[in-house]
């Protein structure tokens, strides 16, 4: 009997632990998101959801009835945005098949594993960008009520395309007039998406691309759009799409300079234009993609297993007994060696980037995608690390006009929060150990280890 009250008083505790109504982060150095040098000795004070004092240890005195949670050690950031999840994959190889397969496991199992695999990774908010209707709200929406645990979702449901590919019309949806692109469009919002997916806005007139634009934008929404071709640039900035996403043109060594003049003009016109021209240019996975296949030792870990049923990991296992064979990759070894210059090429034309990654594509799991996207920036692209943190928490805030609450660690905002061991801004590959993982207040992550009772 003894024994049984001493379990459930730890486990009640092990609870207020978690969920502490007062909680105080105290003595880590915290890097608000703003760019301003780190804030050493820092103390955070946090009610219910809600920071609502940031200082230091030698100026903020912490009030009684303070839950005190040490960072020490530590450094201390806003939860990070994925900028480009798809959470309707999980990294198996062969897209037939798991479309297929998987079509009617969306809500009950997919996606909800992806993103407590992208929680527990340290990504406080994401966007999903691309997946059935339905689904989509449904996981956003369980996310927001608590009855799951995932990031903050941002979602666009099905992309809208010119002709959707066969066996995808759940998650693609096809544009055959203008009339019909309003009208999706229209859907979509009033459904409550968060943004409006386009891609091949080229291969439809120009009449319909821009009445996506225009009709997104009537609803409030922003619209992000591919970028795989010039052409798809092109038309992008001729009807004011909001975000590019990839880093595309396959084996092209660059831009074409029409399309580079035309950047400079866009982004010169700030916000006079709507804001800056965001671009998500998800890089690692072709950057790392041959060193992926010479030590293919990071596709056994099981951060990636979380959430899902034995036969899907046996399934996704096997699709990756060998994944230099993937056709899916093929090229990618001839596009590693533009990848710089076009980023290089970018950064010159003045776009703003966000961290995205295309989580869940064959070989990148959620668990992994974000941390890898943000080094091969830092390590490789040239870009520091207190920018690539902020394309990582501010910017994305800025781009999905919610930085009034989230993206940076400062008073009246959702208490978003990590911390990893170590100096994040000399070694950006800390961030593959997250310490800590606070959403709302509630710690999902403590000293390296899941908090299961907050799941």
């Amino acid at each position: 009997m003894m024994r049984l009250i001493i379990i459930t008083i730890s486990l009640w505790l092990m609870v207020c632990d978690v969920m502490a109504a007062n909680t105080a982060l105290v003595g880590g150095r915290l890097i608000d998101g703003y760019g301003n040098p780190p804030l050493a000795n820092s103390v955070i004070l946090i009610k219910d959801d809600t920071i609502v004092q940031v200082g230091t240890v030698a100026t903020l005195p912490i009030p009684e009835g303070y839950l005190v949670i040490s960072t020490e050690g530590m450094d201390v950031l806003p939860g990070l945005w994925e900028s480009h999840a798809h959470l309707m994959l999980n990294g198996h190889a062969d897209y037939v098949h798991w479309d297929k397969t998987y079509i009617n496991r969306l809500s009950d199992e997919i996606m909800p594993a992806s993103a407590l695999q992208l929680l527990l990774a340290g990504v406080t908010s994401a966007r999903d960008l691309g997946a059935p209707l339905e689904d989509s709200i449904n996981i956003k929406q369980r996310i927001a009520s608590g009855k799951i645990p995932g990031p903050r979702l941002f979602v666009s449901g099905p992309f809208l395309q010119h002709k959707a590919y066969p066996g995808t019309e759940a998650f693609r949806w096809s544009i055959n007039s203008v009339k019909d692109a309003r009208q999706k469009v229209d859907k979509l919002a009033e459904a409550g998406v968060d943004i409006i997916k386009l891609i091949d806005q080229d291969k439809m007139s120009l009449q319909e691309a821009q009445a996506i634009v225009e009709q997104a934008h009537k609803h409030g929404l922003k619209v992000v759009a591919h970028a795989h071709r010039p052409d798809e640039i092109r038309r992008g900035l001729a009807i004011g799409v909001d975000n590019f996403e990839h880093t595309g043109l396959t084996t092209a060594p660059g831009f074409p300079e029409d399309v580079l003049t035309q950047l400079k003009e866009r982004t010169a016109t700030g916000r006079v234009a709507g804001g800056p021209l965001f671009w998500t240019p998800t890089v690692e996975g072709l950057w790392n993609y041959d060193a992926m296949v010479a030590n293919p030792e990071h596709l056994d870990a099981d951060c990636w297993q979380r959430g899902l049923k034995p036969d899907t990991i046996a399934d996704i296992k096997q699709s990756l007994q060998q994944p230099g064979k993937l056709s899916y990759m093929q090229l990618t070894p001839l596009r590693k060696p533009t990848l710089k210059n076009k980023i290089t090429q970018l950064k010159e034309a003045g776009v703003v980037f966000l961290v995205g990654t295309d989580s869940g594509i064959p070989t990148k799991f959620h668990c992994q995608s974000t941390w890898n996207e943000l080094a091969v920036w830092v390590e490789v692209m040239e870009i520091s690390a207190m920018d690539s943190l902020r394309a990582a928490t501010y910017w994305p805030a800025v781009m999905m006009g919610v930085s009034d609450k989230l993206g940076t660690v400062s008073e009246g905002k959702y208490a978003d929060i990590i911390a990893v061991k170590g100096d994040v801004l000399r070694y950006i590959n800390r961030l593959s150990d997250v310490s800590l993982v606070m959403k709302n207040g509630v710690i999902y992550k403590k000293d390296g280890q899941v908090v299961e009772s907050a799941l």
